[in-house]
């Protein structure tokens, strides 16, 4: 049989499992990463856990794994008048559909 050729990598052996001790310190609204928090218990994970996956996933895509936005003129105007209650409500979808002609 032929000899075996080693396979060059970019990182050392030691590299390669990174040790797992680097801190992040973030302040957070506490009522906020309680309700995280439960949320990540029910998927079987943990802040850490969660942290990681958002890194690994900033690195994948080399930014934000989601949009972020400045909301324009109109979007900031329906968010205050929603905020003032100032909506449309309906009774139900289908009179709601009725009313746009859908």
């Amino acid at each position: 049989m032929g000899k075996l050729k080693k396979i060059a990598t970019s990182a050392p052996p030691t590299e390669a499992r990174p040790n797992k001790t680097g801190m992040i310190r973030a302040r957070i609204d506490p009522a906020l990463k309680d309700r995280a928090e439960a949320i990540l218990n029910s998927l079987g994970l943990n802040a850490s856990d969660a942290i990681r996956l958002f890194y690994t996933q900033i690195t994948l895509t080399e930014g934000l794994p989601f949009p972020v936005k400045i909301p324009n003129a109109q979007t900031v105007h329906a968010m205050q008048a929603a905020d003032a209650g100032k909506v449309t409500r309906h009774g139900s979808t289908a009179e709601l559909f009725e009313k746009l002609g859908i």
